[in-house]
């Protein structure tokens, strides 16, 4: 069952902007991340949330998204990498898209991502 109620604007964007002429799961996840890419405006701040692998609780840092993750980690999953701005200039991660929050990012961007989270939250698959 779905965590959440159907949106006709985005199942239309999604049904015809996205995953249009999709015959697999490979096509699917390309049709995302080419959507993705073209609909990101880079850079962007925002939160990432993801769970601590020693202790299991939720670790909220600060980023900045710098792009899409290389199109080939992007078959399971959606990625982008992203940068700790407490850190140093090269602490730059790959990021579930899932686990990112915008803070500081455009309409289209803030958009983009909603899309897919809203693809998550419905138990769509590749």
């Amino acid at each position: 069952m779905s965590s959440v109620e159907r949106d006709e604007t985005r199942e239309n964007r999604i049904a015809t902007e996205i995953i249009v002429d999709a015959e697999d799961k490979e096509d699917r996840a390309m049709g995302w991340y080419y959507y993705l890419e073209e609909a990101l405006n880079y850079p962007f701040m925002a939160k990432w949330a993801k769970k601590s692998r020693k202790t299991s609780t939720i670790e909220e840092k600060n980023v900045e998204v710098l792009g899409m993750a290389p199109d080939d980690e992007c078959l399971k999953d959606m990625y982008v990498e992203v940068a700790d701005i407490n850190g140093k200039d090269d602490d730059v991660y790959s990021a579930k898209l899932s686990d990112i929050k915008p803070i500081d990012a455009d309409s289209e961007t803030e958009e983009a991502i909603a899309d897919w989270h809203y693809w998550l939250a419905r138990g769509y698959k590749f």
